[in-house]
């Protein structure tokens, strides 16, 4: 499978939009409009990057075939709304908005039902992002 399908797969699987993905991945949108139609393909480096942001297993898109999407989130350390929210010395629920709105490069919301979501935070990534040391 080539790499803008896999890539709409993950996106489409995690309810994520583009405009999301440029901000977890810091990637511009209209880069991101180019990997998705398939005009253009990011460098193994850039792939990696928009894996490990999505929570998925860093080669994701350099194996073949286009298995089901499984978060390696026992490889990839998460963080919850409220300790960024500590971190970052702002309310959890503030954090909660800003992954539901994309705002934040290092995490993202899915919505599961009409009042329900889960929050995904890049430990590593918040981290680097926050300038935070992270052992």
């Amino acid at each position: 499978m080539k790499f803008n399908q896999k890539l709409k797969n993950a996106m489409q699987e995690l309810n994520i939009r583009q405009a999301q993905l440029a901000g977890m991945t810091g990637i511009g949108k209209s880069s991101i409009s180019q990997y998705l139609s398939g005009m253009n393909v990011p460098a193994e480096e850039k792939r990696r990057h928009i894996a490990e942001s999505l929570g998925l297993d860093p080669e994701y898109f350099s194996q073949p075939g286009g298995g089901a999407i499984i978060p390696k989130s026992a490889a990839v350390e998460r963080l919850s709304p409220e300790d960024a929210g500590k971190i970052m010395g702002i309310d959890k629920d503030t954090v909660r908005k800003g992954l539901q709105q994309g705002c934040f490069p290092w995490g993202y919301g899915i919505q599961t039902s009409p009042r329900r979501w889960v929050y995904f935070i890049n430990a590593r990534r918040f981290a680097e992002m926050e300038g935070i040391r992270y052992d």
